[in-house]
């Protein structure tokens, strides 16, 4: 029933081709008749030849066996024409039907919460948006056309062989109930498999994809044999899963052959009884047993895409299941938005956990003023990044609410309030494209002078010149052809250019060396002039001339002041400081 319904809203697909696909069944219907009609036509040449043979040479038998030859040939070449055709037509309307699907998964994609990209693997989703569309694709235009062929041959060579005969069709058709009623086993046995195959497949996307890209710590901490053992035995299931899958769905041929033999050994058997008592003329007989063989082999080819189908249905699964997972709540109604925009932002009372039966920040109330500087510190697992994805509304609330200019962040469009922040994460992200490219992502229309100022600020300027090619130089996947370091000072010069009001910086400076450090302090201290930001930080002395320094801890807020305020209480701050010092961390 699953997979029914699956199969149902993958064919729901075709939809907007439905002139496509209705010209492809109306070409297809006319090329399985023309070739319906073939045999009859060809048994009609062989009574008129026997007659020949047998003596009775005549102007008309003459004329009739060229004609019904002719005939004949014509059917053949009428049903390879349409049926190309139709299968053209076909093809186009499953590349349509993929770039739909492409599409929506690419809206979904945008309307997941951060939520789920923390809880699913890279793996799953990868596998998701490519292997398992690309299975899709590859199955449907092999599929489609094969059972479209099989339902059409069926019906009319059934009606062909009633009308020559309704004994020899009901022998012919013996053995059907016992192909069903196997395949119907085999096939749910198979499915199931087809489905584990699908999940390990994702998870060995998931582990290749995770170990690739740590390949440096495995080598040093001298990994690879350990790695490579859980990749065999990841490998080893899903090769189990898959050779079971195809194992028994392939098993599904060879019995529909042995049936099909039999079948058409008893109706010869008892075609030639008939024959001899005079029931049908010997070229009825013929037709007869080519038309048994067409019936025969759509079956047979079905048989055999089975393993296709079931493959299609499981990956089927995974993208629905995708394409149906929870959404970011809906924008408002009437959304708002600041005006004038000063940079104003409130915690009140705000509640949060990530897990409905975990509470991470329990009562949290902040007042920052527009322009002032904010700096949260604290030890791992404190709130602190927890603190920033809540402004930028990556994740709602549970209770109270946060504002930006007396505006409840879920009252504005989510593209109208991060338009509002400019980011600088710890975590370097750089796509394949120029420098030039990368730095324009933080404001597209920038104009060169622009880019070569905000990279001159950042203190990039004087490495890119030294590139070849400069600001033209290709950066790899990931930027892995220049230093983390560097990478760190184009992901400040990108934030410059976006010139965003409110500034949030999650240890901004954490890869590069204290010299450098010291010269981005100087130029983000220009940038962030007049503008309201928060820095997550880990070396506190870069953040002695924060207006405020939030000290949190289990997601509260232990402590809240300037730095002289703090070191005169000598609390948890003043402690933490103090230890970043004796460790010379100054």
């Amino acid at each position: 029933m699953k997979q029914n319904k699956t199969l149902k809203r993958l064919l729901s697909y075709f939809a907007p081709s439905r002139g496509l696909v209705i010209m492809f069944l109306i070409l297809m219907l006319i090329s399985i008749v023309a070739r319906a009609l073939a045999p009859m036509f060809l048994g009609f040449s062989i009574n008129d030849l026997g007659e020949i043979l047998k003596g009775n040479v005549t102007e008309e038998l003459t004329k009739g066996f060229i004609i019904f030859l002719v005939v004949m040939l014509g059917c053949y070449a009428l049903h390879s024409v349409f049926y190309w055709i139709a299968n053209k037509l076909l093809i186009k309307a499953t590349q349509k039907m993929i770039y739909n699907l492409r599409e929506e998964v690419d809206e979904k994609i945008n309307k997941l919460p951060l939520n789920y990209y923390d809880t699913t693997t890279y793996g799953d989703i990868l596998a998701v948006l490519t292997n398992d569309i690309d299975t899709i694709s590859t199955s449907m235009q092999q599929s489609v056309s094969e059972i479209v062929n099989a339902v059409f041959t069926v019906v009319l060579t059934l009606i062909m062989m009633i009308g020559i005969s309704g004994s020899l069709t009901f022998i012919g058709i013996l053995t059907i109930p016992v192909l069903i009623i196997i395949s119907s086993k085999i096939t749910k046995k198979s499915q199931v498999e087809f489905d584990h195959m699908t999940e390990r497949t994702g998870g060995l996307n998931g582990y290749v994809e995770e170990y690739y890209s740590g390949h440096n710590v495995v080598t040093v901490f001298d990994k690879e044999q350990m790695v490579n053992k859980t990749f065999e035995e990841k490998n080893d299931d899903l090769f189990d899963a898959s050779y079971q899958g195809q194992y028994l769905a392939g098993a599904l041929y060879p019995i529909s052959r042995a049936c099909n033999e039999l079948a058409y050994i008893l109706v010869v058997l008892a075609g030639v009884i008939i024959s001899i008592c005079g029931g049908l003329s010997v070229g009825m007989i013929q037709a007869f047993t080519q038309y048994l063989s067409e019936f025969q082999s759509p079956i047979t080819s079905v048989m055999q895409i089975t393993s296709i189908v079931q493959n299609a249905t499981a990956s089927a699964t995974r993208v629905f299941k995708f394409l149906d997972e929870e959404e970011e709540v809906p924008e408002a109604e009437n959304p708002k938005f600041p005006k004038p925009l000063q940079g104003n932002v409130q915690f009140d009372h705000v509640k949060f956990g990530y897990l409905p039966h975990q509470t991470l920040i329990h009562d949290l109330n902040v007042d920052v003023k527009a322009g002032q500087k904010t700096a949260i510190v604290g030890p791992t697992g404190a709130g602190k990044t927890t603190f920033v994805n809540l402004v930028m509304r990556f994740y709602d609330v549970k209770g109270g609410a946060i504002r930006i200019d007396g505006v409840d962040v879920r009252d504005m469009k989510r593209s109208d309030l991060r338009k509002i922040f400019g980011m600088v994460l710890q975590d370097t992200w750089l796509y394949k494209g120029t420098i030039m490219e990368n730095l324009r992502y933080g404001k597209i229309d920038a104009t060169d002078e622009e880019v070569y100022d905000a990279a001159k600020r950042a203190r990039a300027d004087g490495f890119i010149r030294t590139l070849p090619g400069g600001y033209n130089f290709e950066l790899a996947e990931g930027a892995t052809n220049i230093a983390q370091g560097q990478r760190q000072l184009l992901t400040i010069a990108r934030a410059m250019i976006a010139d965003a009001p409110i500034m949030i910086l999650d240890e901004a400076t954490s890869s590069v060396d204290t010299r450098t450090e010291v010269l981005i302090q100087e130029a983000m201290n220009e940038m962030l002039k007049g503008r309201t930001s928060f820095v997550i930080a880990h070396r506190l002395s870069t953040i002695k001339d924060a207006d405020n320094i939030m000290y949190m801890q289990n997601g509260d807020i232990l402590e809240i002041g300037n730095h002289e305020e703090l070191m005169a209480k000598n609390g948890l701050y003043a402690k933490l400081y103090n230890s970043q010092f004796d460790n010379g961390e100054e």
